[in-house]
C-alpha cells in the first residue's frame, strides 16, 4: 500500500495561516489533498498538523485520524524528516506496513497529477531509497554564482580547471524543489536525515515547482493556477 502525505504545520512567518488560506476557490492544502484522494494508486491518506482546523478538515474529506503532531515536531525549526518518521508510525499502527510513502508539499500546489505517477513509476523502476523533486537551477555554481575569495575579491562557487565560459558548457545542477517525494518506508524509519542513503532526481519543470514562501510567492501562484483554470475552461 502507499500510504499519501502531506504536512501542514499551523504557523507560518512569511505568509501566516497559508496552508488552509483560499487560493482560486479552495484551501491551499486540498489542492494538494484532493490530488492524494484522486490517485488510485494511494491506499491511505495521512495529514501531519498541528491546526485543529486543518486537522479536522482533512480527516472528514477521509484522512487517517492519527490526531496532532507532537509539539517538538510543531516549531519552525523542526525538521521534515522527523514529521516523516511521525507519521509513518502513526499510520502504520492503523494499517500495517506500506509499500512506498508519498509526500506532496502543500505550498507547492502546481504539480500535476501525471507528476506524481510519474514519481511512482521512477521509484518503481529503480528502487532507490527515495525520488525527491528537482528542478533545473536558473543559476549554475560552475558558472554564474559567485563567492568572496579570502582577499575580498569574487571567484565563481565551484571551480573547474581552465573555467567555464558558458552556461551550456557547465556541469547541469539542480534545486530542490519541494514538492513531490516518495520515500522507501524502511529507508525512513532507520536514516537520520534525507540524504544518507540513495537519493535520486525526479525532475519537474519549474514552473510547476513554485513553493509558497512569501506573500509575493503565494499571489504568483494564486495567478498561474487561476491561469491553467482559465485554460482547462477554454478547452
Amino acid at each position: 500500500m502507499i500510504l499519501g502525505h502531506i504536512g501542514a504545520r499551523k504557523g507560518s512567518k512569511g505568509v501566516p495561516g497559508k496552508n488552509f488560506r483560499p487560493l482560486c476557490g479552495k484551501p491551499l492544502i486540498d489542492w494538494s489533498l484532493d490530488q492524494l484522494f484522486a490517485n488510485p494508486r494511494v491506499g491511505a491518506v495521512v495529514v501531519s498538523t498541528d491546526d485543529e482546523a486543518i486537522y479536522a478538515h482533512a480527516v472528514a474529506k477521509g484522512a487517517l485520524a492519527i490526531g496532532l503532531r507532537p509539539a517538538e515536531l510543531s516549531t519552525d525549526a523542526a525538521p521534515k524528516w522527523g514529521v516523516w518518521q511521525h507519521a509513518l508510525a502513526a499510520s502504520e499502527a492503523m494499517l500495517g506496513p506500506v509499500s512506498a510513502f508519498l509526500d506532496l508539499d502543500c505550498t507547492s500546489p502546481l504539480r500535476l497529477p501525471q507528476d506524481i505517477d510519474a514519481a511512482l513509476n521512477l521509484y518503481e523502476i529503480e528502487h532507490p531509497d527515495m525520488v525527491m523533486s528537482v528542478c533545473e537551477a536558473r543559476k549554475n555554481p560552475y558558472f554564474n554564482l559567485v563567492e568572496l575569495r579570502e582577499d575580498g575579491g569574487l571567484k565563481v562557487s565551484k571551480e573547474l580547471p581552465g573555467g567555464v565560459w558558458s552556461r551550456q558548457a557547465a556541469p547541469k545542477v539542480w534545486e530542490h524543489a519541494a514538492s513531490t517525494y516518495v520515500v522507501n518506508p524502511d529507508y525512513l524509519r532507520r536514516a537520520k536525515t534525507i540524504y544518507e542513503g540513495k537519493v535520486i532526481p525526479f525532475e519537474m519543470p519549474p514552473e510547476r515547482c513554485v513553493d509558497i514562501d512569501t506573500p509575493f510567492d503565494f499571489r504568483l501562484v494564486e495567478w498561474m493556477m487561476g491561469e491553467r483554470l482559465k485554460e482547462t475552461r477554454n478547452d
